[in-house]
């Protein structure tokens, strides 16, 4: 029995189901039947129940007896569903053999995109699963947002499965995450280390220290970069970075007066620097309305009514927001956890 493809279905539903219910309906089809012969109306019809089999020719009786179709269907179906079992399977293969492929294309400094691939939209998140899933010895990630999704997470926890080592920077704002409590618990558990910082940073990520992804200048963008010495660079930003960085596990009341600390202490660079509160709210990541409040408990310590009464005081008393932690810190704001 041959293969049947959509054309024989449409004929087979149009009219070839009418002809066999007929057939049915009368005991047979008739050789005489002139609807059945060469050229005839339902010729095409007829050929088509013969070829599935509905259709059985009695040469004594000179008639064509119906077939019951529970018979005939597991011959036609069946063959099918084999056949796409077979291509499903086979096209996992190819899969598995392109994945190989894309592996050595994205680990490769001699691409052929070259040192740089621009990444956007949809594409970004893409992309970044396929380096995470290729990543063999390390992860560094700088995530200057608070909250991080379930499928991150779930991403992140399935390379530290397969010995990965990974290391995170937030900033200090992310400790009032319930989102990124849940995913540095998640990664954590599996190994990971997670650290929070004062200053602003763009994001960054790294991949076995051969492919590291960094913001484009387009809205919804990113860069892919594989040229050795700027990668070896951003290493050494981040590392630079995670030296001051904080434990983000260690949830003590000192840790936590030590980062209120540092967030009040940028605060005063950022008045005194003269930036405006929107840039400001973002370097600290948090809120313009955070933000306010933070100048607000600071006009509140310095007996200010104003911030030009503020900036003064600051300034006779010679407060630069470099000056090492007090051991008072608990006065500055600490709902940090």
């Amino acid at each position: 029995m041959h293969g049947f493809g959509p054309e024989d279905r449409e004929l087979f539903e149009e009219r070839a189901t009418a002809l066999y219910e007929e057939a049915v309906s009368a005991g047979g089809l008739r050789d005489d039947d002139q609807r059945i012969k060469p050229g005839g109306d339902d010729r095409e019809a007829f050929d088509l129940l013969i070829s599935l089999g509905l259709l059985m020719h009695d040469q004594q009786a000179g008639i064509h007896q119906p077939v019951d179709p529970s018979a005939v269907q597991s011959r036609v179906v069946a063959p099918m569903s084999q056949l796409g079992a077979e291509l499903i399977a086979e096209s996992g293969e190819w899969a598995r053999t392109f994945g190989s492929l894309a592996h050595a294309w994205r680990r490769s400094p001699a691409a052929v995109r070259g040192p740089f691939t621009e990444l956007r939209g949809g594409a970004i998140q893409e992309f970044i699963s396929s380096v995470v899933a290729d990543a063999q010895t390390e992860l560094l990630t700088a995530q200057p947002q608070t909250g991080r999704s379930t499928p991150a997470s779930h991403r992140d926890v399935a390379a530290l499965q397969r010995g990965v080592k990974m290391r995170t920077l937030y900033q200090h704002s992310a400790r009032r995450s319930a989102i990124t409590h849940s995913y540095v618990a998640a990664v954590t558990a599996h190994g990971a280390e997670v650290r929070t910082l004062d200053e602003f940073f763009n994001r960054l990520i790294v991949v076995d220290r051969q492919i590291a992804v960094i913001p484009s200048k387009v809205s919804i963008g990113a860069m892919a970069v594989r040229e050795p010495s700027l990668v070896d660079y951003l290493v050494d930003m981040f590392e630079r970075h995670w030296e001051r960085a904080r434990p983000y596990a260690n949830r003590e009341n000192t840790m936590l007066r030590e980062v209120a600390a540092e967030q009040r202490a940028m605060t005063i660079r950022m008045l005194i620097e003269g930036h405006a509160d929107p840039g400001s709210a973002k370097r600290l990541g948090v809120s313009p309305r955070t933000y306010a409040g933070y100048v607000a408990d600071l006009k509140t310590e310095y007996e200010a009514e104003t911030r030009f009464q503020l900036g003064y005081t600051l300034g006779s008393q010679g407060v630069s927001g470099q000056e090492p932690a007090r051991d008072d810190a608990s006065e500055g704001r600490t709902d940090v956890g």
